[in-house]
């Protein structure tokens, strides 16, 4: 008798990566790859008219397959574009959308397998563990991290019976009857937060989503530089949180309570008032300590967490600079603008899809059938 072969049995996934100017990082993510064992996969790149060495990189791994996308179609977003050239060239009955910069641990991709399928889910999808260089992306990343933790919590994502939807981008398991079944990438051609959109129709047409940190799975590096964070946070952050200057104002003033709190209860202790001094103390540290409470749910490092308190006037700034951008309806993005009533429209729908949710989890905690944990 024949033996068993487990891999045979498994369904092919197909892994699309589109890829625009990404030579600092592509190479690492097709190492990590065509690394993958346990499971059935085809590897696809996306040249979504690279200026660089991307294409020249993709070549260079045997097995790898590199399209190009063509003209992006007017009313297009370029990264939705290079997703759907890539699903045309897809045969598996799985596909897996990763970024260029993301590193995926060994064995991690037949563990998703597994567990996608173990969670009767459609869609799975992780949040990687997020590596941080230099003092700025220490400090504004976790308090980013942080919101969206708060925000878009994944054990309401993962509940059929809660409306609230997310997904990250970086990595999504997804079948490719649930894929077809919402249109894709096609359906969603203009909006710029393409995961949330794309989750949001997967599970407004009854399919499962899964959602969790995924650090043990897949790790990424999303900015290179501080210009990259500020135009790509500029990009999502108007689109992620409903009310981007009530939350703006809301941190400000978090930042201010703490900073001045620690200031007064330091100053009266050196002039001898050690009553006050320490009731003004307690109330700094009291505040911190909530402050890292949140912080610590982003799962960051501790130089990092300990770096964000500073990060909270910076994560203010970007939230009013992204606001402002959709408002004036022209946004950039690898080296494209996106400009005129679409990116109204677009920050418009997705701020009443983010808050609709929230509004409906509000009403249904306050019922024990359907509370869920955090």
């Amino acid at each position: 008798m024949a033996a068993r072969d487990p891999v045979s049995e498994q369904p092919t996934v197909s892994v699309i990566v589109p890829a625009r100017n990404e030579e600092a990082c592509l190479g690492a993510c097709l190492e990590s790859l065509a690394a993958q064992t346990g499971v059935k996969l085809e590897i696809i790149v996306v040249d979504d008219g690279s200026t660089d060495r991307t294409r020249e990189i993709g070549k260079s791994f045997a097995g790898v397959r590199v399209v190009e996308t063509g003209p992006l179609p007017p009313s297009w977003i370029g990264k939705n574009n290079a997703l759907v050239a890539g699903t045309k060239e897809a045969r598996g009955e799985w596909l897996l959308f990763t970024d260029a910069d993301t590193v995926h641990q060994a064995g991690s991709l037949a563990r998703s397998v597994e567990e996608v399928r173990r969670q009767k889910a459609s869609l799975l999808s992780y949040s990687p563990e997020q590596e941080v260089h230099g003092f700025w992306e220490k400090a504004v990343m976790p308090v980013i991290f942080a919101e969206l933790a708060s925000s878009y919590r994944p054990s309401d994502v993962s509940d059929p019976a809660s409306f609230a939807a997310a997904a990250n981008g970086q990595y999504i398991l997804i079948s490719r009857e649930a894929y077809d079944a919402v249109g894709g990438h096609a359906a969603i051609a203009a909006s710029l937060l393409e995961d949330v959109a794309l989750a949001r129709a997967v599970k407004a047409s009854g399919h499962k989503i899964f959602f969790r940190y995924g650090g043990d799975a897949v790790r990424t590096r999303m900015y290179r530089s501080f210009a990259q964070l500020k135009e790509g946070w500029t990009k999502n952050l108007a689109l992620l949180f409903p009310s981007p200057g009530r939350l703006a104002l809301l941190r400000l003033t978090e930042f201010v309570l703490i900073v001045s709190s620690a200031t007064v209860a330091i100053l009266m202790g050196v002039k001898g008032r050690t009553p006050a001094s320490a009731a003004v103390g307690v109330l700094a540290l009291a505040l911190t300590g909530l402050f890292l409470r949140r912080i610590r749910k982003a799962h960051f490092s501790w130089d990092a967490t300990v770096s964000a308190l500073i990060g909270l006037p910076l994560f203010a700034y970007l939230l009013l600079r992204s606001r402002n951008a959709y408002q004036k309806g022209s946004v950039t993005w690898k080296g494209r603008r996106y400009t005129g009533n679409r990116t109204r429209a677009s920050v418009e729908t997705n701020q009443v899809e983010a808050r609709r949710p929230l509004e409906i989890q509000q009403d249904a905690d306050s019922t024990p059938s359907h509370a869920t944990s955090v």
